[in-house]
């Protein structure tokens, strides 16, 4: 499917994402580009969302769209957008990224901490606080149970909706929907215990 824009007050078709894979998995890196220009800041943001960390999330988008790549050629869209599939190699990736950053951790925790200086400005401290609340409300998430946790890392953290994600975790959407009640209930108790 494909919709007009208004370029130069001409009408020009723009190109569909299930039509960008296709010339992408036949090699086109220009088709791969726009979709990643298409696409980029949407996922930087969501991966924002799952860490809490600019740093943390642009590695998270950088490999997404590395991985997306290498599997071009494998990738099903949902619809005709590359977006419900890249918040899952996202999501996935950040999983990975959390238990591996857990294990080093648990490594360092084994090591004397050093006394630590505190002489940072006022707005890099709030900067922080934010980091803060937003990585325990992403700790949060990754406590739910798996079913809860896809649904509500789609349809609150990625913003897809509850058809789109039905049909990428190929449920029902009731099924979306009664996640997304329990996740959100379970996530107001977690966030209230802390």
């Amino acid at each position: 499917m494909s919709s007009l824009a208004i370029g130069a007050g001409v009408p020009v078709e723009k190109t569909g994402d299930r039509e960008l894979w296709a010339r992408a998995a036949d090699g086109d890196e220009g088709a791969f580009g726009e979709l990643f220009e298409r696409h980029a800041e949407a996922l930087w943001n969501y991966t924002y969302r799952l860490t809490g960390s600019w740093s943390s999330a642009e590695d998270l988008a950088s490999t997404t769209f590395l991985i997306a790549w290498r599997r071009r050629a494998e990738v099903t869209l949902v619809r005709d957008s590359a977006l419900p599939w890249l918040y899952t190699v996202a999501a996935n990736v950040a999983r990975d990224e959390h238990r591996g950053a857990r294990r080093r951790l648990r490594l360092l925790g084994k090591i004397p901490a050093q006394p630590a200086v505190s002489d940072h400005a006022d707005s890099v401290a709030e900067k922080i606080d934010g980091q803060r609340r937003l990585g325990r409300v992403a700790e949060a998430v990754r406590s739910l149970p798996k079913s809860q946790r896809e649904v509500v890392e789609l349809c609150l953290a990625a913003e897809v909706s509850i058809a789109d994600a039905a049909e990428l975790l190929g449920i029902a959407e009731v099924t979306v929907r009664a996640h997304l009640s329990r996740g959100r209930a379970r996530l107001r108790t977690l966030l209230e215990e802390k």
